[in-house]
Parts: structure tokens; C-alpha cells; sequence
């Protein structure tokens, strides 16, 4: 499997920014973001196949996130702007074989999860 390690979580007001990283310890053809709050399920916020630099952003995201990749350190980052307080999750990574949906199944290596949380 895949390591995966996030970071850059934090506490910020809504509104604020926050970028997280993710760096794998290969290469994967697809890298996605999912989060996941506390009673709810993992939702998948968005992926990118890293060969073609295809993004998919989920629609609660969509104009406000944005998911990108640096193929040489095998990372991919996701830029959070316009932070509200429902965006409060753990953020977790993932890498998989592809990148056909942002269900969770298809992701078969896990990061550790990093805490964001949003105040009003």
C-alpha cells in the first residue's frame, strides 16, 4: 500500500483559508480528498488523476476548494478558501487506481487525517 501523510490543518474564522498536503510515498494515478465530521459519513471532496491533471470537485466545494498535485514530490494539496463552519472535518487523503468517483470505495490507501476546524 501507499503511504500517506497529511498536513497543514488548523483552527481558523469563517471566511479564512487554509491549505492541507498530502505526500505519498509513490506514485499513484489518483489522489482525492475526503473528509469526514463527527456522526456523519466520509464524503469525498475532490480527486485528480496525477497523469492528465484531471480534477473533480464535489458540488460543497466546488469555487471554494481547489485540489492540485506536484508530480515530482508526489503530492497533492487542497486549497481552501471561503472556510465555513460546516467545512469542520477531519480531512483525510487517499490514492487509488482511479479516479471514476469520489466514493470511498475506491480508494484503497488511507492517510491518518488531518483535524480543520471552521468558527463562526
Amino acid at each position: 500500500q501507499v503511504q500517506l501523510v497529511e498536513s497543514g490543518g488548523g483552527s481558523v474564522q469563517a471566511g479564512g483559508s487554509l491549505r492541507l498536503s498530502c505526500a505519498a510515498s509513490v506514485y499513484t494515478n489518483c489522489m482525492a480528498w475526503f473528509r469526514q465530521a463527527p456522526g456523519k459519513q466520509r464524503e469525498g471532496v475532490a480527486n485528480i488523476n496525477t497523469g492528465t491533471g484531471t480534477a473533480v470537485h464535489a458540488a460543497a466545494v466546488a469555487g471554494r476548494f481547489t485540489i492540485s498535485q506536484d508530480n515530482a514530490k508526489n503530492t497533492v494539496y487542497l486549497q481552501m478558501n471561503s472556510l465555513k463552519p460546516e467545512d469542520t472535518a477531519m480531512y483525510y487523503c487517499a490514492a487509488g487506481a482511479t479516479c471514476r468517483s469520489l466514493g470511498p470505495y475506491e480508494y484503497n490507501s488511507w492517510g491518518q487525517g488531518t483535524q480543520v476546524t471552521v468558527s463562526s
